[in-house]
């Protein structure tokens, strides 16, 4: 199949820098049909203003907390294109008190909060895509070094992050024989929304760019690209994997 005839939903479209769009813009260019979701009603303004920048994408409310609103959209999913044959998972959120102070002092609420929208809303939506992939395809989703790594003040999040990661080894396993694919992208920092939330996160993007072998900080259309791969042909054979896109930062000991 070629990729022109290829749908995917993208769940985290939030404004212009966010990584979901970056990725929107390069399955687009790629020639594929295009499932925009958005949190909420907030959001939704400033999302369709720019999914109707890619001609022939169509927005979604999807608040991924909700398993009704969750199945909702697999619904109207399935009865608009069938088919599906890529979902990006670009969402996580912790409340901003538990991204400032000392990881010690994370509250219980914050913690389930966190792994409930960064983690477990990954396996809630391949659950929810899994029977319209009948064809096979790929699942993506955002990761990053503090999952594995200790980065001040990134706290609870890293610790969501690592389960994340562990649920995308376990979901491979699952949905392999489907030839389902599904990876991480651990992308370097990037100015977000979310990433604005993080104390200090001026000094994590200096710190990176100093200590990366490439000597800079990665761009979000190179994040883009490569998630774009991952659900191309192009990456048939990859699957449970975490592919950093952080310009080599990851390999530094220090």
């Amino acid at each position: 199949m070629s990729e022109t005839q290829k749908t995917a939903v993208i769940f985290g479209l939030a404004n212009k820098r966010s990584i979901a769009w970056a990725i929107a813009q390069k399955l687009h260019e790629a020639g594929w049909r295009l499932a925009i979701t958005y949190q909420n009603e907030r959001l939704e303004q400033e999302a369709k203003d720019l999914i109707g920048e890619l001609p022939g994408s169509a927005g979604f409310m999807c608040d991924v907390a909700s398993d009704e609103q969750i199945a909702k959209l697999f619904e109207q999913l399935k009865g608009r294109y069938g088919v599906l044959h890529g979902v990006v998972h670009s969402v996580a959120f912790a409340p901003a008190e538990d991204l400032k102070g000392d990881f010690v002092n994370t509250s219980r609420e914050g913690f389930r909060i966190a792994h409930d929208i960064s983690a477990y809303s990954l396996l809630a939506v391949a659950r929810g895509a899994a029977p319209l992939m009948t064809e096979g395809g790929g699942i993506v989703t955002m990761t990053y070094y503090g999952a594995e790594r200790v980065v001040p003040r990134y706290n609870v999040m890293g610790v969501a992050k690592a389960a994340l990661e562990a649920t995308v080894r376990y979901l491979a396993n699952d949905l392999g024989p489907k030839k389902i694919r599904v990876n991480a992208v651990s992308a370097g920092p990037l100015k977000t929304l979310a990433s604005r939330g993080i104390s200090g996160f001026g000094e994590m993007l200096k710190a990176h760019a100093e200590r990366a072998p490439l000597k800079r900080n990665v761009e979000a259309s190179e994040v883009g690209s490569t998630s774009a791969f991952l659900l191309s042909d192009g990456g048939s054979g990859i699957t449970g994997e975490t592919i950093y896109v952080d310009c080599g930062y990851n390999i530094m000991g220090f």
